[in-house]
């Protein structure tokens, strides 16, 4: 269980993106399916921001399940995408070498259904390739709230390690004092973020005194109206 206490590091794991593509969104029922793709594309940009090895994979894009998000391949524009008929992408020998070629035995993943495609990989990765799986439940997607929670219980009970997409960037982050990561990180907190990126520009900007981020008009009035 040692490994299991050991935190995420840059250097220390790698990432999977499973069928994250529009017809496998469209049945996901677990999740607000916009705040599933900020938070998949914030996972991305996170993972580009500390270097860490992503593997993309897809599942009959030209037949059934379409492209995967453009805004997650605008991140990782030089990617191989790595194309499958099996649900399970254990089964898929170019994911399996893509995962080894890596070199790191803990596995971040994020995918579509948690209850098929991020079910049978990690039970297999697991049992097969002695990897440890790292499952982002809120970039990850099933069918129904039942079935995302009990494929992530199952998961789970195997040995899987639940997490989410925020904990992980924060994981790999671990101190404000890394300034090499800092700025990238502050920006795609507030891009993707939410309250807590609101926050991070109203700190910036109200209390620290920092210029707007964005460029505007010319802020004019108040101008109270004549009775």
């Amino acid at each position: 269980m040692t490994k299991y206490l050991e935190v995420l590091t840059p250097q220390n794991c790698q990432i999977i993106f499973i069928d994250q593509q529009p017809q496998m969104a469209f049945g996901v029922q677990s999740i607000d399916r916009q705040v599933l793709k900020n938070n998949v594309v914030g996972l991305a940009k996170a993972a580009k921001i500390f270097g860490i090895p992503t593997t993309i994979t897809t599942v009959e894009t030209t037949s059934f399940s379409g492209h995967t998000y453009p805004e997650l391949l605008a991140v990782f524009p030089q990617n191989k995408i790595l194309e499958r008929t099996s649900m399970n992408s254990w089964d898929d020998q170019n994911v399996r070498d893509a995962l080894a070629a890596n070199g790191r035995k803990k596995v971040v993943v994020s995918g579509l259904w948690t209850e098929v495609c991020n079910t049978t990989f990690a039970l297999c990765a697991m049992l097969e390739g002695d990897y440890e799986i790292y499952m982002v439940a809120d970039a990850s997607g099933g069918t129904s709230v039942d079935a995302h929670k009990y494929a992530m219980d199952r998961m789970v009970q195997a040995g899987v390690v639940p997490v989410t997409w925020q904990q992980v960037l924060l994981e790999w982050q671990r101190d404000w004092a890394r300034r090499e990561s800092y700025d990238a990180v502050m920006a795609l907190v507030k891009e993707h973020s939410g309250a807590y990126g609101m926050g991070v520009d109203y700190a910036y900007t109200m209390v620290h005194g920092a210029p707007e981020r964005v460029v505007h008009g010319e802020r004019i009035g108040p101008r109270p109206a004549k009775a």
